[in-house]
Parts: C-alpha cells; sequence; structure tokens
C-alpha cells in the first residue's frame, strides 16, 4: 500500500507536544480559577461578618439611644424639674473646681507679646459644656491686642478668640497702659477637651 504525504501541504505537526503546552496552560488558568474563586469566597465571608458586626452596633446605638430618651423624658417630667436643676447646677460647680489657673497662666504667657498684661481673667461654662476665658488685658496700642489675639488662634490651646470691646485713654495704676480689651476665647487642651487640675 502507498501513502502520499505532501508536506508542503500538510506540515508535520507534534501532537503531544502541542497538547502538553496547552495542557500546561490549562492547567496554569485552572488553578489561578480556584484561587480566584477562593479569594472570592473568603472576602464575601468576610463582608458577611463585617455586615453583622455593623448589625450589631447599630443594635446597640438603637438600644442606647431609646434609653437616652426614656432618661431625658423621664428627667423632663415635672416632678423631676427640681432635680435636674441641682444636677445642672452640681455638675456646673465640679467643672468650673476642675479648672486649672496654674495650666492657663502658662498657657497664656507663651502667648501674651510685651509690653501688654491681663488685669484680670472670668472662666464660663457654655450651655454645651465648653470653658469660655473672658479677659481683660491692658497694653500700649491696638496692635498688641491684635498680636495676642493671632497668637492665641495659632496655638492649640484657645479658639474662636475675638476683642469683644477696647477702651482708649483709661486711667490705669500701670504706667503705658493707653488701651484696654475684653478678649473672649473657648479653651480647650492638646486633645481636644476642658483642661482639668487641682490647682
Amino acid at each position: 500500500m502507498r501513502l502520499d504525504i505532501n508536506l508542503a501541504s500538510h506540515p508535520y505537526e507534534d501532537a503531544k507536544e502541542f497538547w502538553q503546552r496547552w495542557g500546561m496552560g490549562l492547567v496554569v488558568v485552572g488553578v489561578v480559577t480556584l484561587a480566584l474563586l477562593g479569594f472570592t469566597a473568603w472576602r464575601w465571608h468576610k463582608a458577611a461578618k463585617d455586615r453583622a458586626e455593623v448589625a450589631r452596633l447599630e443594635h446597640n446605638i438603637a438600644v442606647l439611644d431609646g434609653k437616652l430618651a426614656r432618661s431625658e423624658a423621664t428627667l423632663n417630667r415635672p416632678e423631676n424639674r427640681t432635680l435636674r436643676e441641682q444636677s445642672n447646677y452640681l455638675n456646673n460647680l465640679f467643672q468650673q473646681k476642675a479648672f486649672s489657673w496654674t495650666r492657663i497662666f502658662e498657657d497664656l504667657e507663651r502667648v501674651m507679646p510685651p509690653r501688654l498684661h491681663v488685669v484680670s481673667m472670668r472662666p464660663e461654662m457654655t450651655s454645651d459644656n465648653q470653658l469660655e476665658i473672658k479677659l481683660t488685658v491692658a497694653g500700649e496700642s491696638h496692635d498688641r491686642a491684635l498680636d495676642l489675639v493671632r497668637k492665641m488662634e495659632d496655638s492649640q490651646h484657645f479658639q474662636q478668640t475675638h476683642i469683644s470691646q477696647e477702651t482708649t485713654g483709661r486711667s490705669s495704676q500701670t504706667a503705658g497702659d493707653d488701651v484696654q480689651f475684653e478678649i473672649s476665647a473657648f479653651y480647650v487642651s492638646d486633645a481636644g477637651f476642658i483642661r482639668q487640675g487641682t490647682h
């Protein structure tokens, strides 16, 4: 029997090598696919745990909000008004007693420009429990007070600093005190809370 093979029209191919190469490629693709599927399943499982944790926290927040609302409703009853006023009064006293004169004078000393000095200082608690400092300072010029306000704003202990009143030509026991200023600012600590101490 005679076979005519035309290598020009039917070139020789090594089928075994071809299937080996493609087989290896298919194995690599399969491994990558399995890895991606495993990663996707892991992320989905983690996302499900995160969703459950968020739902738990939201439930806890709702429970606490409900308790807060009931407590406020109880305090707002007419028969509890006296107790609430006494509680607010005592809380304000505690906060004022915790005020540290030493610390605020140290912070003021860092920002006080020359030829300007403190005449009086009065701390007050606002309705939202912020500590507001009301300063009376005296000096020789308006520019000194502006410099103080600028330095107080640049520091991390004073916020919303402004001059509320200015009096010129005022007689003073200290020589050179031609101008007196009323300055207001909110006083905060490095962490953003009211500074407390025992001084």
